[in-house]
């Protein structure tokens, strides 16, 4: 497979994310870090504005069955309690530090969700979680290519 895609895909997964893709292009597949870097985020940056409108439209479709709906709420619950305190008092700028600091299970794909789940304004969200994506991206890069150099 191609190098470049199999970054691009990476980049885009839900569960790694550019946390995944800059250190993978960077120290596996060897390619050129600043290239990486900007490949991960603008792959990365397609996630929120792609992620929150279809949020909305699966929410709607899948509450029509009662398992699927619990299934739903369950999640959307414990997603809710988690961020409750912070995204309702600091709205975009939790949201920015939810999805820039580079923690396991933060990023885009659950900044899309909480989004969603806090019915904040799709504009705002998009830019915000963009630009914790580059936040991240910037985080990542840095600490990837310190040990890139020293390797």
């Amino acid at each position: 497979m191609n190098p470049w895609l199999q970054v691009v895909l990476i980049a885009l997964s839900p569960i790694a994310e550019l946390r995944g893709s800059i250190p993978y292009g960077i120290l596996v597949l060897g390619l050129p870090p600043v290239e990486v870097f900007i490949v991960s985020v603008a792959a990365n940056s397609f996630v929120s504005p792609l992620l929150i409108p279809l949020l909305r439209w699966a929410e709607a479709y899948f509450s029509r069955f009662p398992r699927i709906k619990s299934i739903m709420d369950a999640v959307f619950q414990r997603t809710r309690r988690r961020a409750a305190k912070s995204v309702e008092r600091w709205e975009e700028l939790a949201l920015f530090l939810f999805v820039a600091v580079p923690f396991p299970g933060t990023g885009a794909w659950t900044g899309s969700l909480v989004a969603h789940l806090f019915g904040l304004d799709y504009k705002k969200s998009v830019v915000t979680i963009n630009a914790g994506v580059l936040a991240a991206g910037i985080v990542i890069y840095m600490l990837t290519t310190g040990a890139y150099t020293l390797l």
